[in-house]
């Protein structure tokens, strides 16, 4: 098939590195030039494990392009996938400028029967307003459908070639373009992953389910953590014997500093407002916003019921990025944590395996951005580790004390032991234990 990505982000880029290399023919089309000549001199804008490989082998083999041409792409494919951003507006809800401009731009392209996919996570009824759109423009038949994406940053590669399953929105008159997308995503789903036909709608609110309710499992858990700190009990025990039950199994049940990235918070909000949009106010989501939000700063409260007053105190910070493996810091608890370290007179050196280049743009010069893990331990009086990032899991702890200026440690995602972090001779905190 011949397909055309309209958006060159994480979403898009991934999806259509993906889509080559199982045969077809993919325009990712992208109105910044520099982005485009960026990824055709093989170049990558964003960090993702195994996404360069992808594209490099596939943009030789000449089944991936890149274009700032978008008209001439829509002539030319059969299935145009909608992969803009979402951006959340003042409003908590999802701004949908970006989505309706390109359904209007495919419209006014279009020259025969095409279908038209909405990849961005949107909320309910964007379907019928893209298909509104489109037909403002055209005489051509067309079909609009949603297919939500389900990635993990991280894991996008592995989550798009292997997916737990495939949700396709297909409206009454469109079902063969459903069939269509159904052999499209054939080749991902060989190992028996389930493709969900459905209506539009029940397929948008899909995104916006899923993550809500691990996003809620996050905060409930945080919440059970504080509970454990108050009662003296272990959230380690606990979380591991509420994992053990069938009914609730053992994912997302670590506790920490709070979620971040472009997902969890942006789609909370986004279905928060929608609901209340439609008279329904949702008070569990609320909760899990506000104990979110409230989580980033118990790190920083546990320096200072340590040190007292924090000014002039520095703090080593390890990990920067909202989650291991991605430089995205989009709603990362490492911003909120710098910026209140720095609200109080801390002075901070930072380290994080691949986010610095974007820390820099957020922070200027406040921070001190160090090239390796243990220069920022360095004359330091505390570590605090903000992302768990696989080569801080280990590190070498006599080593870690002879930089530090007190052996203290903050430990916002509970990757060591305190008993061994004790015989060590660290003073040591965590998240519920």
């Amino acid at each position: 098939m011949i397909i055309a990505v309209v958006g060159t982000g994480y979403v898009g880029l991934v999806l259509g590195a993906c889509l080559a290399e199982n045969g077809n023919t993919v325009i990712c089309v992208d109105k910044d030039q520099s982005k485009v000549d960026t990824l055709r001199a093989g170049g990558m804008p964003i960090y993702e494990p195994g996404l360069e490989e992808l594209v490099r082998r596939n943009t030789h083999e000449e089944r991936l392009t890149f274009s700032t041409d978008l008209a001439g792409s829509v002539r030319a494919a059969s299935i145009v996938f909608i992969a803009v951003g979402t951006p959340q507006g003042e409003d908590g809800s999802a701004d949908l400028q970006h989505v309706m401009a390109v359904a209007r731009d495919v419209g006014r392209a279009m020259n025969k029967f095409t279908i038209v996919v909405d990849k961005s996570t949107v909320p309910v009824g964007t379907a019928r307003k893209v298909r509104a759109v489109i037909a403002g423009e055209t005489k051509q038949r067309f079909a609009v459908l949603s297919n939500p994406e389900f990635l993990k940053q991280g894991a996008a590669v592995e989550d798009s070639m292997k997916p737990d399953r495939v949700v396709i929105g297909v409206d009454k008159g469109d079902e063969a373009a459903g069939e269509t997308m159904r052999e499209l995503y054939a080749p991902f789903t060989r190992t028996g992953a389930p493709i969900l036909m459905m209506d539009t709608t029940s397929a948008e609110l899909c995104k916006y389910a899923a993550n809500a309710i691990l996003a809620t499992r996050i905060s409930f858990m945080n919440e059970i953590a504080n509970v454990c700190e108050l009662v003296d009990a272990d959230v380690d025990h606990v979380r591991k014997a509420m994992g053990t039950d069938r009914r609730i199994g053992s994912s997302f049940l670590f506790p920490g500093v709070g979620y971040g990235g472009s997902c969890f918070p942006k789609d909370v909000k986004a279905l928060l407002r929608s609901s209340q949009d439609r008279g329904y106010d949702f008070p569990i989501l609320q909760a899990v916003e506000e104990v979110n939000q409230a989580q980033k700063e118990r790190l920083v409260a546990k320096m200072e019921a340590h040190f007292g007053a924090l000014k002039g105190r520095t703090i080593a910070l390890w990990g920067l990025a909202f989650k291991p493996r991605t430089d995205d810091m989009r709603e990362a608890p490492a911003i909120r944590i710098v910026e209140r370290l720095l609200d109080r007179g801390a002075i901070v050196r930072a380290y994080d395996p691949a986010a610095i280049p974007v820390a820099r743009r957020l922070f200027d010069n406040r921070i001190t951005f160090c090239d390796r893990s243990y220069e920022a331990l360095s004359g330091a009086d505390a570590l605090a580790i903000v992302t768990e990032w696989n080569e801080f899991r280990e590190p070498d702890f006599d080593k870690m004390k002879s930089l530090l200026k007190s052996p203290v440690v903050f430990d916002g995602r509970n990757i060591y032991s305190p008993e061994h972090m004790r015989e060590l001779g660290f003073t040591y905190f965590s998240i519920g234990r």
